[in-house]
């Protein structure tokens, strides 16, 4: 199974960014995604951004994530 995160593009240079999320921030490629602008949220995979999201999708698809990881540990 493969799994792709939502996170804010915060900063680029070129095909190069740096997405956050809960203050964690992680280099990432734009190579696939060259048109995502610094405020945008894509959706990372395996270190590169592969899709858009809008925020409030961004905020859904965390949500459930945060869900099943709560079950995980219970």
């Amino acid at each position: 199974m493969c799994l792709a995160v939502p996170m804010k593009l915060v900063s680029r240079e070129e095909l190069k960014g740096v997405v956050e999320l809960s203050g964690m921030r992680r280099e990432i490629s734009l190579m696939l995604l060259p048109e995502a602008q610094v405020g945008d949220y894509v959706l990372v995979h395996a270190g590169y951004a592969i899709a858009q999201v809008d925020e409030r999708e961004a905020e859904e698809t965390l949500e459930l994530l945060r869900e099943a990881l709560a079950g995980e540990e219970a």
